[in-house]
């Protein structure tokens, strides 16, 4: 089944039957992003929504949890951290051949890089510090407050997180990696003490993950939560930094070789003392493995992603087929952060 079609007839009814006051006919147009979950517009008369299916196929277990993407969202309505309004989760995968959820179109902007084209110094400086002060907020959520004190295990989350990561890994390799192999050895090796901090984290926080009002620098939605779960705060930290140290440009959507201060980007250092500042902590020790954590796990992901399209269910198969030749380049790197 192609992940590009959506049996229009299929939503149509199930909206009519589910979403009070839905109003037909409707249309689909599918988005390039979402290369994991494949994401729709949905137009109807009246207005638009976003939805967001579960892709069909085989499937890694507990890969696109679109399930636990809608109760993190529905949760975090009326926080601090923005996110769209949740409107129905469909788990029969009966309805369109597999599940998925419809939520809010939010109208504002988003960027693909963090160079933001075209954009003022001044603006710069202020999305970056929008994304910032999010990510802070993100961490202070009080998770008991908001229901989500069993949205993940409790223990180590990195000891969790490098065993999860690596048998996902393995069920999709294609060939041996001596790097990858590497890489998961010395974290393995070098996870630090638990130091207590249990928070709700984001998994793949990004600035293509943000929609920012569309004449201004605030945030109005933070997107694409497959990767939430309870854990510490300092992998999606660290996952800012990680996206930086990639090219600039569409595939690397980095900043390695800018000149940051001709564009009012601020260096590494300055966001995670801004963020530290934020949360009330005095630093962050052994950063490079955070920062490893995030190379691996990124290697891991893209390493599904090519599975996915050599199996031919790939939101994006060329792309997809292309994002094999990262899995290495990923490893690699995430060698170098451990020294």
């Amino acid at each position: 089944m192609s992940t590009d079609t959506l049996d229009i007839d299929a939503v149509d009814a199930y909206l009519a039957n589910h979403l009070d006051g839905h109003r037909g006919p409707l249309e689909a147009t599918k988005f390039a992003v979402g290369q994991s979950n494949p994401t729709f517009e949905l137009k109807t008369p009246d207005k638009s929504f976003v939805l967001r299916r579960k892709p069909p196929g085989v499937l890694l277990k507990s890969a696109h949890a679109i399930d636990r993407e809608f109760r993190v969202q529905s949760a975090l309505a009326g926080s601090k951290v923005p996110v769209p309004k949740m409107y129905l989760l469909c788990e029969d995968d009966d309805i369109i051949g597999s599940a998925f959820y419809v939520m809010e179109h939010l109208q504002g902007r988003t960027f693909l890089e963090p160079t933001m084209k075209g954009e003022s110094n001044e603006t710069r400086t202020a999305i970056l510090d929008e994304m910032n002060r999010v990510l802070a907020e993100l961490h202070m959520v009080d998770i008991d407050a908001v229901g989500l004190s069993d949205y993940g295990p409790t223990g180590n989350y990195f000891e969790r997180q490098i065993a999860r990561w690596t048998k996902q890994y393995r069920a999709s390799e294609t060939n041996e990696i001596a790097d990858m192999d590497a890489l998961i050895s010395a974290l393995e090796a070098s996870i630090p003490e638990d130091d207590g901090q249990r928070t709700l984290v984001h998994g793949d926080y990004r600035i293509d993950n943000l929609m920012f009002e569309r004449d201004g620098s605030r945030c109005i939605g933070v997107l694409d939560w497959e990767l939430s779960t309870i854990g510490h705060p300092y992998a999606d930290l660290a996952a800012v930094i990680m996206q930086w140290q990639m090219p600039p440009g569409r595939e690397g959507r980095g900043l390695a070789g800018i000149n940051r201060d001709s564009l009012g980007l601020p260096s590494d250092q300055a966001f995670i003392a801004r963020y530290c500042e934020r949360r009330g902590i005095s630093g962050i020790e052994n950063f490079g493995f955070y920062l490893a954590f995030n190379f691996f796990r990124m290697a891991g992901i893209l390493q599904g992603v090519y599975k996915r399209a050599l199996d031919g269910n790939a939101s994006d198969p060329a792309r997809a087929q292309a994002f094999g030749a990262y899995v290495p380049v990923f490893a690699q790197h995430g060698l170098s952060a451990l020294k």
